[in-house]
């Protein structure tokens, strides 16, 4: 008698692509099962967390490019929108048991409402095995830890654990699966799911032959000099792939591989630019553990204990005028109207605005946090949450509380003729270089009147008034203890 044909379910989530994909490969490994891929869009659960419109937009256009790709290979889609994650898990429950699936397979996420998620369907029992991988990083969270069987808290020995292990692991790209029958046909124009859909850059084309271009690109031509031009932002410097890696269009080891095969002697060479990107790479890894380690981090909740007690600045006026670029220092003016308009900024530039809003206005990170994500195109919990308490002094090996960014320095140092500045505060188009930073000194000695606010503080005074809420907030703690 015939066996009767396996049933295996694919539950798509932050890694929308066919290849190096675990979760996809290996339930494809049987090549007699039927493969059903699964997408649960959870409207409800994104506006609580946040995600921007541009990131949803941007995830619904690689969603299109990967049901492409499966229907060549001949595995259909099926998307479904359910409110939340419990009910996007309790939907899949009950798919499978309507297609009496065999297996289920996905590849972890490890923030805590998807863990959460994923615990809570593997507690019903289901009549189905269920397979899952750890596919979104290059080391699995837990696995790097030190002498006491715990989480780094400090980067530096983090990163020598990490490079380590990694030089001693597996990191090979698994293959995207073989084709499982005949091309199926698909209606060009149908929404997987209904969203606002808003403007994406061109500069940010879908899919996977897109992203795996511009990744082949970088560490031919671009990584070699990164080290040198990642902090300028006029520079085309950076690898931009972090929209890709944050909807898991490109895995970690694609990047890796394809940085190794350009760049082969980058373990060897810690000066070099390659290194200097792979520590980038680290660097996410390094947020994504914390996750796992400390929870409440995903909570809104501050690593160092004592900056709880810190008395925030809850002007409106400071946070809109942060928001829409109008401070009065050109570097954070320009770079907010960089994220404003096209949903991803600079990383030099994250710190610069950070900081600004946290040590020149003194107002809470998790308001900056929070608006960051809701306008940024590449936005994940981890590398958010963990870059805005970096320069908030209030995460794990975080920029000292009293190390405070001079915005103006920083633009003279990192846009010293003021290329990025000019080309998105063009009001600011005549004024000299060496005033580009300082355009009100040259306004007022040359009697021009310039249509740009002047400074919203004073950096100087604001420098004190920051050092001392943050010694105020410190003192409380240990009075509290």
């Amino acid at each position: 008698m015939a066996q009767e044909q396996a049933c295996h379910l694919v539950w798509f989530r932050n890694d929308l692509r066919v290849m190096d994909n675990k979760a996809l490969s290996s339930a494809c490994s049987d090549p007699q099962a039927k493969v059903l891929a699964l997408f649960t869009a959870t409207p409800e659960q994104w506006r609580a967390h946040d995600v921007s419109p541009r990131q949803i937009t941007f995830l619904h256009q690689n969603l299109i490019e990967l049901r492409d790709s499966l229907a060549k290979l001949g595995i259909p889609l099926i998307c479904q929108t359910t409110p939340d994650f419990l009910s996007a898990a309790q939907w899949v429950l009950d798919f499978a048991e309507q297609q009496q699936a065999d297996a289920l397979f996905f590849n972890h996420q490890y923030e805590l409402n998807e863990r959460n998620r994923d615990e809570w369907l593997i507690k019903q029992q289901p009549s189905f095995r269920v397979h899952a991988f750890d596919d979104a990083l290059l080391l699995p969270p837990k696995s790097v830890s030190n002498q006491k069987g715990e989480m780094y808290q400090v980067y530096t020995p983090f990163r020598r654990a990490f490079v380590t292990q990694l030089t001693v692991t597996d990191f090979r790209s698994v293959p995207a699966p073989k084709s499982r029958g005949a091309i199926l046909s698909i209606e060009k124009q149908q929404l997987l799911f209904e969203h606002d859909a808003v403007e994406i850059a061109a500069h940010f084309p879908s899919g996977e032959v897109a992203a795996l271009q511009r990744l082949r690109l970088f560490c031919r031509e671009r990584a070699q000099d990164y080290q040198q031009n990642r902090d300028i932002p006029s520079l085309d410097g950076t690898s931009q792939l972090s929209p890709y890696l944050a909807v898991g269009v490109l895995s970690p080891r694609q990047c890796l591989n394809r940085l190794l095969t350009e760049n082969p002697h980058t373990f060897d060479s810690p000066d070099s630019g390659s290194f200097t990107w792979l520590n980038e790479l680290i660097w996410r890894e390094f947020y994504h553990h914390l996750l796992v380690a400390f929870p409440h981090l995903c909570r809104h909740q501050p690593f160092i204990e004592w900056t709880k007690h810190i008395q925030w600045n809850s002007s409106d006026t400071d946070f809109n005028a942060w928001k829409n670029g109008l401070t009065g220092y050109p570097i954070v003016d320009a770079a907010m109207r960089q994220l404003n308009t096209t949903g991803w900024m600079h990383n030099r530039l994250r710190m610069i605005t950070a900081s600004f809003l946290v040590k020149d206005l003194l107002i809470d990170w998790r308001r900056g946090e929070q608006y960051f994500i809701q306008q940024l195109i590449d936005g994940t919990l981890a590398a958010n949450n963990g870059g805005w308490q970096w320069s908030a002094s209030t995460g794990i090996d975080a920029s000292p509380w009293f190390r405070i960014f001079n915005p103006t320095t920083q633009g003279k140092k990192f846009d010293p003729d003021g290329k990025f500045v000019r080309h998105w505060l063009p009001e600011l188009r005549t004024v000299p270089d060496q005033y580009i930073h300082t355009p009100h000194e040259w306004a007022e000695s040359t009697r021009v009147i310039l249509d740009y606010p002047t400074p919203i503080v004073d950096h100087k005074q604001a420098r004190l008034m920051t050092l001392e809420a943050f010694e105020t907030g410190k003192n409380h703690s240990l009075k509290t203890e």
